[in-house]
């Protein structure tokens, strides 16, 4: 017998592949949950499923509405840090979101991507460290294995692909230094989050 990639089953390890398919469903179920908790326009709300559900993040940061994970285990956010709405991020492999940084509307992180020269299109998992006092603006696609220094700003629309060194600003695709941030020692909150996004 073969499974769905075409890799032969024995007796020997039907009961672990059957276990982890099972574990695999529960976590599809979480995530559909937790894709649904996303529409409750209540901020504390949300954060208490978020963070049931493994997700570590501490009170004074917001995820607005319509956000979709992948094992939320694996995120950290830090602290006065903002999500914004209809983000993705990815906990497959360890997802750093520090302090007081900005992720605009409908930017996603992704910690995995498939092998497409591999003849079982195997993943390859990476983790994503974004450092404090970022801003990612919107629709902007971070990829594994990526690291982005305090300070740096990402332009709307770009695909990061490379590191991005501290107090950068970057936009494009793929994503290129276009200019310095000349801030270069911040200090300011961002604040309280509107109440009912």
């Amino acid at each position: 017998m073969n499974e769905h990639v075409g890799q032969k089953i024995s007796i020997q390890n039907i009961i672990p592949k059957s276990l982890n398919r099972l574990q695999t469903i529960f976590l599809e179920l979480e995530l559909l949950f937790l894709k649904y908790v996303g529409f409750i326009p209540i901020h504390a709300v949300r954060k208490f499923f978020y963070i049931l559900s493994g997700l570590n993040m501490p009170l004074d940061s917001n995820i607005y509405m319509g956000a979709n994970f992948f094992n939320p285990s694996g995120i950290t956010i830090g602290h006065d840090s903002l999500i914004g709405t209809n983000a993705f991020l990815d906990g497959r492999s360890p997802l750093t979101i520090g302090n007081h940084s900005s992720l605009a509307s409908e930017v996603m992180i992704y910690n995995d991507e498939h092998n497409i020269h591999d003849p079982n299109y195997s993943n390859s998992f990476g983790p994503v460290t974004i450092g404090d006092y970022v801003f990612v603006g919107p629709r902007a696609i971070i990829l594994p294995n990526i690291k982005i220094g305090d300070g740096a700003v990402i332009a709307a629309g770009a695909i990061v692909t490379k590191n991005i060194p501290p107090f950068e600003v970057w936009g494009g695709v793929p994503a290129q230094k276009i200019s310095d941030r000349k801030l270069k020692n911040p200090h300011y909150k961002l604040g309280r989050a509107m109440w009912f996004q």
